[in-house]
């Protein structure tokens, strides 16, 4: 599309008003934006309520398909436009076109850019106040661009850009080389970071695949994405690639002296992505930090209690230290309590009665019963103790245990069998000491007491 002067576009559009074609120009602008609004509406309708996305995961898909249904009515009516041009060109004058794909054009390249943006940095679906205010910015230098471009005043721009050398060490570069190069570096980094959420989102939905496999594979796919956007926008502004051999030698310096806790990090990382010691959801223990599992970075796991606090552990901690973890192979986990009951009481009948009421608990496992054992004779009565098998360990222990002392409760009451607590008796051997009589410290001393007649 050749930039035109303003006064020369005025003119080109002054002298279409005289021509009987200025109706068909209207005529096939209307319909393009008619049809390519009408069709951006349905197919963003049909991907906004899809039936087979429920959940998080499905909230956050809808979000990115409705971010992307705003880019395909502007997209739908510039691909009516250019062929609505194309056609008639052959009989008339196009000059209105000349305005109108532009604008649309911008309006394409604003939502697409939106779009990118939302799918690399907002994929929970929360569109935070930095990315609005930078989306505002964005939006209002491609409307400046815009203007600029209907004006003619690009050309100058970009050739004064252009003549304008700044020194970098030995070479002379032009603003214009340095601008281009900074939007390509950030145009090939933002499509391969969408790029790679994408193959990531896709490798999540592979029901037959290992979590931690597919996280591995999301991983290192995003990765090579990200050095092949970077060594293809340099290879494009047109710096030799061999000088990044003085970059990775500092780099590995670096890495040698003092990153190599986080370089450690990192490995460890993929180590247990790849010997699938944790996956996501089990529940561990590592020193004094316990919980479930709900992230498994690069560079650290993040580990979230029961009572609702997230720990970030280092992945070194879990792949050089020792880690508890009940529910790597098997989810069961075994929970024991005590209690107590009177000498006189029937033993056998009791141990059956604490298993059955251990079996009433919901959480407490069918497959493996509970059992009960006597522990021990203690001072006051008989220890006994009821132990089970849970199938969730996610949900805590402290519940549970809780449920089958209250079970526990409710039948030895039931039955009338008294819980036993510490009673002391205290015995004075031989005859108690009467203690003499004390003088008062101020007046008189007390009247002594009277003689015993023999």
């Amino acid at each position: 599309m050749n930039q035109l002067p303003l006064a020369n576009l005025l003119a080109d559009l002054a002298s279409d008003l005289n021509d009987p074609g200025l109706l068909w120009q209207l005529g096939a602008i209307a319909l393009s934006i008619l049809l390519g609004w009408g069709l951006g509406r349905l197919m963003r309708g049909r991907l906004s309520h899809n039936p087979d996305i429920d959940g998080e995961q499905g909230r956050v898909a809808q979000f990115g398909m409705e971010s992307f249904g705003r880019v395909l009515g502007p997209l739908a009516i510039v691909a009516l436009l250019a062929l609505s041009r194309l056609v008639l060109a052959h009989w008339h004058h196009v000059n209105l076109f000349k305005v109108v794909l532009p604008i649309f054009g911008a309006l394409v390249v604003i939502r697409f850019t939106f779009y990118l943006l939302r799918r690399v940095f907002a994929r929970q679906g929360q569109v935070g106040a930095a990315m609005l205010t930078f989306e505002k910015i964005f939006q209002l230098l491609v409307w400046l661009a815009f203007v600029l471009y209907i004006t003619g005043l690009w050309d100058d721009i970009f050739k004064y850009l252009d003549d304008t050398l700044l020194p970098l060490g030995k070479h002379k570069v032009s603003i214009a080389a340095i601008l281009q190069g900074a939007v390509s570096v950030v145009l090939t980094l933002m499509l391969a970071l969408w790029a790679g959420a994408a193959l990531e989102e896709r490798l999540m939905h592979i029901d037959g695949m290992h979590s931690n496999l597919r996280v591995v594979l999301a991983r290192m796919g995003r990765a090579i994405l990200i050095v092949v956007a970077v060594l293809a926008s340099l290879s494009l502004v047109g710096i030799d690639l061999t000088v990044l051999s003085v970059f990775g030698g500092a780099l590995g310096v670096g890495l040698g002296l003092g990153l190599q806790k986080i370089a450690s990090n990192y490995v460890s990382g993929f180590v247990i992505l790849l010997d699938r010691s944790l996956t996501i959801g089990d529940m561990i223990t590592v020193d004094k930090y316990s919980g479930r599992v709900t992230q498994i970075n690069t560079r650290y796991t993040v580990l979230q209690g029961l009572d609702g606090v997230e720990s970030i552990v280092p992945n070194e901690m879990l792949v050089s230290g020792a880690v508890q973890n009940s529910s790597l192979s098997n989810k069961m986990l075994w929970i024991s309590t005590k209690v107590s009951v009177a000498y006189e009481t029937e033993l056998d009948p009791v141990l059956l009665l604490l298993e059955e009421a251990a079996l009433s608990v919901e959480r407490v496992s069918k497959e493996k019963p509970p059992s009960a054992q006597l522990l021990s004779f203690g001072a006051d009565g008989l220890d006994l103790q009821v132990g089970f098998w849970i199938h969730d360990p996610e949900n805590g222990r402290g519940g549970v245990i809780s449920d089958v002392n209250r079970a526990i409760w409710r039948a030895l009451k039931t039955n009338n069998i008294s819980v036993p607590f510490p009673q002391r008796e205290m015995r004075i051997v031989g005859t108690v000491p009467v203690p003499e009589q004390a003088q008062p410290v101020f007046g008189p001393p007390a009247p002594a007491a009277p003689a015993r007649s023999e």
